[in-house]
């Protein structure tokens, strides 16, 4: 009961910091999508804990970038089966963050997914620090690729114009974050009233580091686990996003 009533407690004071301003930001990992049926990584049934048919390597030297080069056909099949969700669908915390957008109180999301659903629900100011699934590229021109275009293809997928090899656009192990997604998200973050970070574990860095940038009023977590910076934070909730979200947003339609 007394868990119950926290956690009451603690969807009325996110909704009153949300009420209150018109300057938010919202930080997310893996966490949000959970709520899509797309896994996460580092939980006990995340990606990295999963078993995969080739025993030989592990997900996190599969997902690298010396691995994509040496061993396109094993990433290919990794990637197909593991971090492709084509028809998972916007969850509840997609939902409200795009309605705040839309009121003007949300200035951007910072994502460390891959998935595009914060767009599929309706959201602009997206930023992705670890790029996209929906976007992919030929190795050698450039050419650019949709994810249809991917699929259609088998084992690997390669240019129609110069037959190289295709690269997702997404951040793998030993490569840099983009840095002008990285830089504008500093400068979100730093002007932000309220940061709302939901869905990570803040230990992958460097998107973890961003936090320290935040110098406004209300620092939010929601996440099922323990981070290591809830210590910072002025109101912690250990729940899942969209069930959070979802219930400050009804509390919201009754103002």
């Amino acid at each position: 009961m007394t868990r119950r009533k926290d956690m009451k407690n603690s969807i009325i004071s996110l909704h009153e910091i949300v009420k209150n301003s018109n300057n938010i930001v919202f930080f997310g990992g893996a966490g949000v999508s959970t709520e899509s049926n797309i896994p996460d990584f580092r939980s006990d049934k995340g990606l990295y804990a999963s078993s995969y048919g080739n025993k030989k390597y592990s997900p996190e030297e599969i997902i690298s970038h010396h691995f994509f080069f040496s061993n396109p056909d094993v990433f290919f099949a990794f990637y197909r089966e593991k971090l492709l969700f084509p028809h998972a669908k916007p969850n509840p915390a997609h939902q409200v963050l795009s309605k705040w957008e839309a009121e003007g109180k949300l200035k951007a999301i910072i994502t460390q997914n891959i998935d595009n659903l914060h767009q599929q629900a309706g959201s602009k100011e997206v930023l992705e620090l670890h790029g996209s699934v929906f976007r992919n590229y030929c190795t050698k021109c450039g050419k650019f690729f949709t994810l249809d275009e991917i699929l259609k293809q088998e084992r690997i997928p390669v240019c129609d114009v110069c037959g190289q090899v295709i690269k997702p656009d997404v951040v793998l192990f030993e490569e840099g974050l983009n840095h002008e997604v990285l830089q504008k998200a500093v400068n979100y973050i730093m002007e932000a009233e309220v940061l709302i970070v939901g869905g990570t574990s803040l230990t992958v860095y460097p998107a973890a580091g961003l936090i320290k940038y935040f110098r406004g009023n209300k620092l939010v977590i929601i996440n099922k686990d323990v981070t290591p910076y809830d210590r910072y934070a002025d109101l912690v909730i250990h729940a899942p996003v969209g069930e959070v979200l979802s219930q400050v947003y009804a509390l919201q339609q009754g103002d």
